[in-house]
């Protein structure tokens, strides 16, 4: 597209992970001025596996980044169900386990965020280390206040923070609003590679809660956690309450949940939050627009947080390009070309969610049966065939329109 933006042509864009500079790379791709601003004091290299499946690999594509995901593929091989002493019950291959098909791949979260800021950082401004504080939007321009910054105007502010989106509390209001919780938590966190892993996964389930961990060839691995609960009430900036939850909840546990709780205390990232979802009637208000999981969180029992910020922050470039800068026109335009893709993957997100934990032992023997026999059975199988189809479905939900012709 050739550069024909006339106005609203300085964005300031909140949150640096994956969403904010896949927006940006858009933005300065068709003309405009991005900035981010990112709370963290460098880049964040760290967290867990994600999926990049359907849709989201063509954007991929198109943004030039695909051979490079490809390069830093998780490449996990298989996954296994264990019993309580460690012993295994059940092997699937990890493409059939996650529901990947053709393209599809799965990469770090924080070697995918390396990729998208070596893509940006010559052309965008990053701001790292600190915060809006404040929004003040008139006729033609957002004011903003940052904790340490100086005062800036921008003709654009979108918030691309997060399931706790500062931009979204401060433009639209309480998160308690919009958020639905979906009766679950997670926490994931590094530890030692303690069983050994080579691109393997491991699965402990008891009624209500699964452990696992899952490296690469190294000597790090990941551990994640995945509990049915009442909502709790905890500061989710206190990760030493939130490592005592997580604690409390499975000490006693067997499999391998004693020595991945051991390592609690001295892992170098800890991530704690609830399984909940974003619902708004609208994504944007005035000069001010959300995307990702601040705007459209389908939550990790999706598998698709990934998929929908990539999505995302192409049609909503694009549209912003396409409406030469009328924002009114793009918003709505985005929130359209969005809603199908949201709603499906939203629909997954509560279906993952309720199949990701078997609340009674019978639950528990039947999932390991099943899994046993799905590798010896023709076409996957039926179980196996019906949910990576769902999956599939939900995206591929959109189309993506060429923004560029």
């Amino acid at each position: 597209m050739k550069e024909q933006t006339k106005k609203n042509r300085s964005i300031l864009i909140s949150g640096s992970s994956i969403t904010g500079p896949a927006l940006a790379y858009w933005l300065s791709r068709y003309g405009f001025q991005p900035t981010i601003v990112e709370i963290a004091p460098t880049l964040r290299t760290g967290g867990y596996k994600v999926d990049i499946r359907g849709r989201a690999i063509d954007v991929a594509e198109r943004m030039g980044i695909l051979p490079a995901i490809w390069q830093a593929s998780c490449n996990m091989r298989e996954g296994t169900i264990v019993d309580s002493q460690n012993q295994p019950i059940a092997t699937l291959p990890a493409n059939l386990l996650n529901y990947r098909e053709g393209r599809d791949d799965e990469i770090v979260r924080g070697e995918l965020s390396r990729i998208l800021y070596a893509q940006t950082h010559n052309d965008v401004e990053y701001l790292f280390g600190d915060s809006i504080t404040s929004l003040v939007q008139n006729e033609d321009c957002v004011k903003v206040t940052f904790k340490h910054a100086a005062p800036r105007t921008f003709d654009l502010v979108v918030g691309a923070d997060g399931l706790h989106s500062n931009v979204r509390m401060l433009a639209f209001g309480d998160e308690a609003k919009f958020i639905n919780y979906l009766g679950a938590y997670v926490s994931i966190f590094t530890t030692p590679n303690f069983f050994h892993l080579d691109h393997q996964e491991l699965y402990y389930y008891t009624p209500g809660k699964v452990v696992g961990i899952y490296a690469g060839d190294g000597a790090d691995a990941k551990s994640f956690f995945y509990f049915a609960s009442p909502q709790l009430s905890y500061d989710y900036h206190d990760s030493e309450q939130q490592k005592k939850i997580l604690y409390e909840r499975f000490r006693g546990d067997g499999g391998p949940t004693a020595q991945l709780l051991s390592a609690l205390g001295d892992t170098p990232d800890f991530y704690f939050d609830s399984l909940s979802q974003i619902h708004l009637q609208h994504l944007s208000t005035g000069r001010v627009v959300l995307v990702g999981d601040a705007a459209y969180c389908a939550s990790p029992g999706s598998g698709q947080g990934t998929s929908l910020a990539l999505v995302g922050a192409y049609v909503l470039a694009g549209e912003l390009a396409a409406a030469a800068g009328d924002y009114r026109l793009a918003f709505a335009r985005y929130e359209n070309e969005m809603h199908s893709y949201v709603e499906a993957n939203q629909k997954l997100g509560i279906q993952g969610a309720k199949d990701s934990f078997p609340h009674t032992q019978l639950e528990i023997l039947l999932r390991n049966q099943i899994t046993r026999i799905l590798p010896h059975l023709p076409g996957k199988g039926f179980v196996a065939a019906k949910l990576s189809r769902t999956t599939q479905v939900a995206a591929n939900a959109i189309s993506l329109k060429d923004y560029e012709n």
